[in-house]
């Protein structure tokens, strides 16, 4: 299956998963989910139409794993605009979380910490590497070193996605170590 189709798929899956299920006429359930069959019938109804077996490879063959299909729904991982409760468990996060971001976010964030912008939660992810590429999207990549460890002593609530994305509502910057 050519890649360019899958991209294009992933996009238009985010776009009305996370953002605007309304525009093709589906309701998301309180917590994210809508039933495939009638993701498929109003894809195809609004000229998008995408086949089962490329939804199944755009779901499995993600790297970062953006969507969940189960019990014949789907829903994206995180990363909504809509209001959706995810029912992710508040869980103990590690020591260190890393944020990707580029040069001309830093002042920014400087002043008022990592913000959820128009999401519902700050996105943090495990490790450098994965951060590096989350940052690149949008330029050259600076990755922020996250205390998570102390922003969990000082009552933070941390939850993480089925995709291994971290959330916390906001990071103070004091939490946070600048390049």
């Amino acid at each position: 299956m050519d890649d360019r189709r899958l991209v294009r798929i992933s996009k238009y899956l985010a776009k009305h998963l996370r953002h605007e299920p309304g525009r093709i006429g589906i309701d998301l359930d309180e917590h994210g989910w809508v039933d495939v069959e009638t993701l498929l019938a109003a894809s195809a109804a609004h000229g998008f139409p995408i086949g089962r077996d490329e939804l199944d490879l755009v779901v499995t063959a993600n790297d970062k794993r953006r969507y969940v299909i189960a019990d014949g729904r789907i829903r994206a991982s995180q990363g909504h605009s809509v209001v959706v409760d995810l029912d992710l468990p508040v869980v103990t996060p590690p020591a260190h979380l890393y944020h990707g971001t580029v040069d001309r976010n830093l002042a920014a964030i400087r002043a008022e910490g990592l913000r959820p912008m128009n999401r519902h939660h700050v996105h943090l992810s495990p490790d450098r590497e994965t951060a590096t590429r989350v940052g690149m999207r949008r330029g050259r990549a600076v990755v922020l070193a996250v205390n998570a460890a102390g922003m969990h002593e000082a009552g933070h609530v941390f939850h993480v996605s089925a995709n291994d994305v971290w959330l916390a509502e906001h990071v103070p910057p004091g939490f946070i170590r600048f390049p």
